[in-house]
């Protein structure tokens, strides 16, 4: 839909803009002078808003201060702030109704809003070039979200600054979108997928979040060049997240898990760093069929757990992945170590099972039975094995900084 033929701009000063937005024809252009607009406004034709240096629009805590409810609308360079609080009303920034068919919000500044932007429903939306700073004065599960979206395919939310709030981005039964390049700081969750499949998360780094990347009930995920440093609880974690890639990621410096597998299922996790957590990748509930392989597992107290019986074979195609604490030779120099390697052993499954254990390890017996399961291999409890584990880390592909 294109209105170039009568498209005209108009300039728009403080307290004139619901007038501005009710004379405007299709395909107008309204720019917004320096000062305080009104909002709760509702863009219900194609219009752009486009703010000039110091234009702001304020919500004045009732409901969204900009709703967008008509194909290919946009709002760009503007700070938009003070919407209402009303978590079920949806209260955001900037609403985008399922009418809002292909609108652009680009290149705001989002201060004290509920949602910074909430996605309900249209197609193909582009989100892109934002800071949106939600929430701090409220408890973390009263606050909204920095990107909500439902329903809304082929949607983009890429190379946003997003802090405070709850989620960093937020969707829910959706399908082909993109979430790129964006920074979460501050956040609970810095991506957080529910039920939404075919869709791609690459390129974003989450700083010091409770969880980077939370991909749970969906399908078809590529999560491809991500960063988590220093997120509490996990890097990346999968829940009924099945048929996914998870590439050249990079997990420093966590807390608990670098990854956490749950009930997941036929993914591939290639090229990734894990690096500096409590365990670098937990796995468990019947999480089957998941290969891994030319990843660099560094520096984790515990590499892997997993308890459970079953023998599973860590390496693909005959080549493995690094472990920093496996001591291994290769006399025959081709990279891969000449020994199989295991990170758990009966020992770690006893201690898992039974944390009081821990007081134990140094003691004679516990030395014996690791002596007896290096002798007498049968002894082994299923578990992890690597048969090609590599010598050395594989060349880390590169991956968006960490640092404005």
């Amino acid at each position: 839909m294109t209105f170039a033929a009568a498209a005209a701009t108009i300039e728009v000063a403080p307290g004139t803009l619901a007038q501005a937005i009710s004379a405007a024809a299709p395909g107008d252009t309204l720019v917004l002078l320096p000062g305080v607009h009104r909002g709760g406004v509702t863009l219900d034709k194609a219009l752009s808003l486009v703010g000039r240096p110091g234009a702001v629009i304020d919500g004045g805590g009732v409901g969204s201060t900009i709703t967008i409810a008509a194909p290919d609308g946009s709002v760009r360079g503007l700070t938009i702030r003070n919407s209402g609080r009303d978590v079920p009303g949806m209260n955001a920034g900037v609403f985008l109704g399922k009418e809002a068919d292909g609108a652009v919000v680009a290149d705001n500044l989002f201060e004290g809003n509920l949602f910074g932007v909430y996605v309900w429903g249209p197609d193909n939306a582009l989100v892109t070039g934002n800071r949106i700073d939600g929430l701090t004065d409220i408890r973390v599960n009263e606050r909204g979200n920095g990107v909500s979206l439902w329903n809304s395919p082929g949607t983009r939310i890429e190379n946003n600054h997003i802090r405070h709030g709850r989620d960093g981005i937020f969707t829910n039964a959706s399908k082909r979108n993109v979430f790129s390049g964006n920074r979460f700081e501050d956040v609970r969750f810095a991506v957080h997928y529910m039920y939404t499949n075919d869709s791609v998360v690459s390129g974003n780094v989450s700083i010091g979040n409770d969880i980077g990347y939370a991909l749970m009930y969906s399908r078809g995920i590529k999560a491809i060049g991500n960063v988590s440093q220093g997120d509490r609880d996990h890097g990346i974690a999968l829940n009924s997240a099945n048929d996914s890639q998870i590439i050249d990621n990079v997990v420093t410096d966590g807390g608990e898990k670098c990854v956490f597998i749950y009930n997941s299922n036929k993914s591939q996790f290639r090229g990734n760093t894990f690096e500096g957590c409590a365990i670098g990748v937990h796995f468990t509930a019947g999480s089957e069929r998941n290969h891994f392989q030319r990843n660099a597992f560094i520096g984790n107290e515990t590499q892997v757990k997993y308890v459970g019986t079953r023998h599973l074979d860590w390496a693909t195609d005959g080549v493995g992945n690094y472990w920093s604490d496996n001591v291994a030779f290769d006399l025959n120099g081709d990279g891969i170590a000449d020994m199989p390697y295991r990170p758990n052993d009966l020992v770690d499954q006893v201690v898992w099972r039974a944390p009081a254990a821990k007081l134990l390890l140094n003691s004679p017996a516990v030395q014996v039975v690791r002596w007896a399961q290096t002798q007498f291999p049968a002894l082994l409890p299923g578990g992890i094995v690597d048969t090609a584990p590599l010598m050395s880390p594989p060349d880390r592909a590169a991956a968006p900084s960490s640092e404005e």
